[in-house]
């Protein structure tokens, strides 16, 4: 059978909490229309442009247990991006993974450091590729600027991924969209893997006045077959979006384009 799941398109704000009452919020819904996982965008901690420092918590600390219960509650796995310390003073950009038999995070390996923005002054990178399975489907994980580079997601689909979730809070600017909606579909079709692509939501469509070069987010959210079509999509604005995966896709699309099995670069022969 399909998984079903829900990609939760929101603006978060500034404060921990009161972003937890809209994760609560968004995975009830996810929970009610059947869903078995839903993806909440990065940074649905706190919006970037907080200081990140004083709220990054560790993944035993209080905000990642709500989380875990927000799952349990619900009877879903919830993917979400918050920020956890790292060893150096700085944080992370951690994605938290939990929920019915899953219990796993993952720290963004490609930081952004482009557009006039510089991630790494704050965030420290990860390094470790992340994969979990649910209900016989692996799913990997990725962050926001990782699109911009094929090799992670070819590196899920060589560890067995059919799924890439990839939590963003994109930068708004002139042609951002267009290489969001560029990037999220080739990614999809050079790994050959459903991709499921759920950013902020642009704080302009909820009447939010964004200040700074933070990247706060632009929407459209977009589930993407591993032919690298759109399946479902939203506007600029907060919304759910509901769609199945279908693994034996996954197997036809490869089976007619080998792309990943006619490499010959950047892997072992």
């Amino acid at each position: 059978m399909p998984l079903r799941i829900a990609l939760s398109q929101l603006t978060t704000g500034p404060d921990p909490a009161s972003n937890l009452a809209l994760l609560r919020q968004g995975t009830q819904r996810a929970a009610e229309a059947g869903a078995r996982l839903v993806v909440f965008p990065e940074a649905a901690m706190a919006c970037f442009g907080t200081r990140l420092g004083p709220i990054a918590e560790p993944l035993d600390g209080p905000w990642a247990t709500e989380v875990r219960q927000i799952a349990k509650d619900a009877g879903l796995v919830v993917v979400a991006g918050m920020f956890t310390p790292a060893p150096d003073g700085r944080v992370t950009n951690t994605l938290l993974a939990t929920g019915p038999g899953v219990e796993t995070s993952y720290d963004k390996i490609h930081l952004y450091d482009a557009f006039g923005f510089a991630e790494s002054k704050t965030v420290a990178p990860g390094s470790e590729v992340v994969t979990f399975d649910l209900e016989g489907v692996r799913i990997g994980l990725a962050t926001c600027y990782d699109v911009r580079f094929p090799e992670l997601f070819r590196a899920h689909a060589d560890a067995g991924a059919v799924l890439s979730v990839l939590p963003a809070s994109w930068g708004a600017g002139p042609g951002k969209r267009e290489q969001w909606e560029l990037l999220t579909r080739a990614r999809a079709l050079d790994a050959t893997v459903w991709l499921a692509a759920v950013g902020q939501a642009d704080p302009a469509a909820s009447g939010v006045t964004a200040e700074g070069s933070a990247p706060t987010g632009i929407g459209h959210s977009a589930l993407i077959g591993p032919d690298g079509t759109v399946r479902e999509r939203l506007e600029a604005g907060p919304g759910l979006l509901m769609g199945d995966v279908d693994t034996e896709e996954v197997t036809a699309v490869r089976r007619t384009v080998s792309v990943l099995a006619n490499r010959r670069l950047g892997v072992n022969r």
